[in-house]
């Protein structure tokens, strides 16, 4: 199994922003997480569709958009166009998940699915199949610089379970509280992918930081 990491642009500096980017661009890091907060789903407010598109000028590397937005159906096709290459919804969000995983399937991007961590796994075995990644969040949504929940590692278990019975290529990611001293753990458990955001922007060496968490 590949490990892949994906750098939050939550905890870059916002006033750098074009520089962090390109620190993720030249590192080991294969994707680049955007956090999309609406301040309804989640009680923040992060950033949007202008934010985005000189984040795509300056990395060649998988944009991976998060969103953390009701109705996420009536955006999707839009951060597609600003440059995502994977956009990822919540389950919890909207009343069609299937409908719109479809709508970003037809609008040229990957689609995944999310849960937050009082929504138990079993809720997307029918939708598994129709996705190409299912983040786990290891935190409640909303906020960077949290405590990981360690009942996160036995649903990233049971997540890779019924994603090899079925035999799918899906990709499994988990995204919350997490560093070099818990990545091994959690890709131990079967996740392919980590978000890690403070642990890599409040390194003295983020770069180097990367690396550590990849080789947990």
């Amino acid at each position: 199994m590949n490990r892949i990491i994906a750098p939050s642009m939550l905890s870059a500096d916002f006033g750098h922003l074009e520089r962090d980017t390109r620190m993720i661009d030249a590192s080991a890091a294969q994707w680049v997480h955007i956090d999309v907060m609406d301040g309804v789903f989640v009680p923040n407010i992060s950033f949007g569709f202008p934010v985005m598109k000189p984040i795509r000028q300056a990395t060649s590397k998988v944009l991976d958009v998060h969103l953390m937005i009701v109705e996420p159906e009536r955006y999707v096709e839009r951060f597609v166009e600003a440059g995502a290459d994977l956009v990822t919804i919540h389950y919890e969000a909207t009343s069609d998940p299937a409908g719109c995983i479809e709508r970003i399937r037809r609008a040229g991007a990957k689609a995944g699915i999310s849960i937050k961590p009082a929504t138990p796994v079993e809720t997307l075995r029918d939708l598994l199949p129709a996705v190409d990644l299912v983040l786990v969040m290891s935190v409640e949504p909303g906020f960077g610089g949290q405590s990981f929940i360690e009942g996160s590692l036995a649903k990233v278990a049971a997540l890779r379970e019924m994603v090899d019975r079925q035999g799918l290529p899906t990709i499994i990611e988990v995204d919350g509280g997490i560093s070099a001293a818990n990545a091994r753990a959690v890709y131990d458990a079967g996740a392919d992918a980590v978000v890690a955001g403070s642990a890599v922007f409040k390194a003295a060496d983020p770069a180097a930081e990367i690396v550590r968490i990849l080789e947990a």
